[in-house]
C-alpha cells in the first residue's frame, strides 16, 4: 500500500490568484478624471476670455478702425470649445460615477463602460485640439501662399489665451490617454490566467 501511495503524483499546486487592487485603480481613475475636468474648465475659460479689441490703421480717413478678435470668428475654434466643453461635462459626470464605483466589486463593471467612451472622447478632443492648433499656427505665422497675414503681432492677448487654452487641453488629451491605459490595465487584471 505504501508503494502505491509513492507512485501517485502529488496534486498540482497552484498559487492563489492575485486579487486585483480595484481600490487603487479606482482612486487613480478618480484623480485622472478630476484632472480632465479641471483642464477642460480652464481651457474653456481661457478661450472665452480671449476677446481683444484693437485700433487698426487703415489708409483712408479716419485712419483707425476698431476691430475685435474673438473665438467665434473661427469655426475651428467653435468646434474646439464645443468638444472641450463636452469633455469637461463628461469628466465631471464620470468623476461622480467613479466616486460611486469605489465600493468593492463595482469598479470593474464601471471601467468596462468608461473605456469605450474615453476612447471616443479622446478622438474628439484630439481632433479639436488639432483644428484649433492649425488656426493658432496660422494666426501666429500667417500663410504667404494664400496671402493670409499673421494676426498675433496685433492681437497678442487673444493669441496668448488661445495658445494657453490649446496647451491646457493638450494636457487633457494626455490625461485621457492615461485614463484609457489605466482602464485597460485594470480590465486586463480581471482576465483569469490559464495554465497549459
Amino acid at each position: 500500500m505504501k508503494a502505491a501511495e509513492k507512485a501517485a503524483p502529488p496534486p498540482e499546486m497552484r498559487a492563489p490568484a492575485e486579487k486585483p487592487r480595484s481600490g487603487l485603480y479606482g482612486l487613480g481613475d478618480v484623480v485622472l478624471r478630476v484632472l480632465l475636468s479641471a483642464s477642460a474648465v480652464v481651457a474653456v475659460i481661457l478661450l472665452v476670455t480671449s476677446n481683444q479689441t484693437k485700433s487698426i490703421p487703415i489708409p483712408v480717413p479716419p485712419y483707425l478702425i476698431s476691430q475685435t478678435a474673438k473665438f467665434t470668428q473661427a469655426p475651428a475654434l467653435i468646434y474646439y470649445i464645443a468638444a472641450i466643453t463636452v469633455a469637461g461635462f463628461y469628466g465631471i459626470i464620470t468623476t461622480l460615477i467613479s466616486l460611486y464605483a469605489l465600493k468593492p466589486g463595482s469598479f470593474p463593471r464601471v471601467v468596462s463602460h468608461f473605456v469605450i467612451f474615453d476612447v471616443l472622447l479622446l478622438g474628439i478632443v484630439a481632433a479639436a485640439v488639432g483644428a484649433a492648433g492649425a488656426i493658432g499656427y496660422t494666426g501666429l505665422k500667417g500663410n504667404s501662399h494664400v496671402q493670409w497675414g499673421k494676426i498675433c503681432n496685433v492681437y497678442d492677448y487673444f493669441c496668448r489665451n488661445v495658445s494657453a487654452s490649446i496647451s491646457v487641453s493638450l494636457f487633457g488629451s494626455i490625461v485621457l490617454t492615461f485614463l484609457i491605459l489605466l482602464s485597460v490595465h485594470a480590465l486586463s487584471k480581471r482576465i483569469p490566467k490559464q495554465t497549459y
